[in-house]
Order: C-alpha cells, then structure tokens, then sequence
C-alpha cells in the first residue's frame, strides 16, 4: 500500500503526517480521513481551486488531470508544473509528498460577513 507524505503546513497540519491509502482515494479524501482539514470550498466537486496541492513526490503515479481541473489550476494561487486539486488528484500505487499552499483563493471565506 502506498504512503502519502503530506509535508508541514502551519494551520491544517503543523506536524506533517505519513498515512497509508488504498489506490483509488483521492488526496483530498485522504486528507480528511486523518483530520487534515484542507479547504474544500465546492465540496470536492472539481468547482474551484481551495484544494489545490503540490505533489511533490509520485506526480506521475497519479491519474492525469482532466481539462476541467487544468481549467481550475490555471486560477489557483502559487501555480507550478506539479499542482493539482485534491479533489481530483487521485492515489496510484506509488508513495507520494504532498505539500498544501500556504495560500489558497476562497472568495466564499475572504467575503466579509
């Protein structure tokens, strides 16, 4: 079973954290499941870019990115060449590193209330 290295990020996960998964679950899911509360503004629904990631590790390992993500990526803060969105990025049979932005553009949480 492959390991999923998410690397420190000071709010959702300031330790770090290796988890195993089962191929086939995305890496937002994943991230879920072991309380790493990563920003999901569409609900996981490839509607928006707060779940954008950085694998970078096992980039290759996962399926490709469809037109739709890549449409959404072109709009996330911080892009580089092995981004993705957690919703959509799912889990092969490789290890993978995963590294959360520091940022990430949630109109719905920067609205003020």
């Amino acid at each position: 079973m492959p390991q999923v290295i998410f690397l420190p990020h000071e709010r959702f996960c300031p330790d770090g954290l290796v988890v195993e998964a089962e191929p086939g679950i995305s890496i937002l899911e994943l991230a879920h499941e072991h309380h790493i509360e990563m920003e999901s503004a569409c609900g996981g629904v490839c509607a928006c870019t707060t779940c954008h990631c950085i694998v970078r590790e096992g980039f290759d390992s996962l399926n490709e990115a469809d037109e739709l993500e890549e449409d959404y990526l072109d709009k996330a803060w911080g892009l580089e060449a092995q981004s993705r969105l957690a919703c959509q990025a799912i889990v092969g049979e490789e290890d993978i590193t995963v590294e959360i932005p520091k940022y990430s553009l949630n109109h719905a949480a920067e609205a003020p209330h």
